[in-house]
């Protein structure tokens, strides 16, 4: 299976998950692509939106580049919407906000699997995280 498809496919079963949860949720088809900023997701429901970078990996760290992240918060801001990073790690989601990336020599932004277990929520805590 190519990066693209477990990509594809972790943020399908988040809008699976959202929906099951009584929240809207959309996939942006193409994010990353357009010369616009656009998330991954978008979910609400008649209290809240969010607008979700979508990840997953096997390692115990993640990277980002810094200019991905500041779209998706650009996004977010226009939109009326909360910026998140979901993370699976292994089988587990966790949803940290972007402030809560490390900067890097690369000029890059990272997040580790340890950080996000004591920053991170939950998917359950982030849809009734008020």
């Amino acid at each position: 299976m190519s990066r693209k498809s477990k990509g594809i496919g972790a943020e399908r079963e988040l809008v699976h998950k959202f929906w099951d949860n009584g929240w809207a949720c959309i996939r942006v088809a193409g994010s990353g692509s357009s010369k616009y900023p656009s998330p991954d997701l978008i979910a609400g429901n008649n209290i809240r939106k969010v607008a979700i970078e979508v990840k997953t990996t096997k390692d115990d760290s993640k990277y980002f580049p810094e200019q991905e992240i500041e779209q998706l918060k650009q996004f977010a801001s226009i939109f009326g919407a909360e910026p998140w990073i979901a993370v699976k790690f292994g089988k587990n989601w966790y949803f940290i906000n972007p402030e809560d990336l490390k900067e890097t020599k690369q000029f890059n932004l990272s997040i580790k699997k340890s950080d996000v277990e004591l920053r991170g929520l939950s998917f359950e805590e982030l849809i009734n995280f008020i």
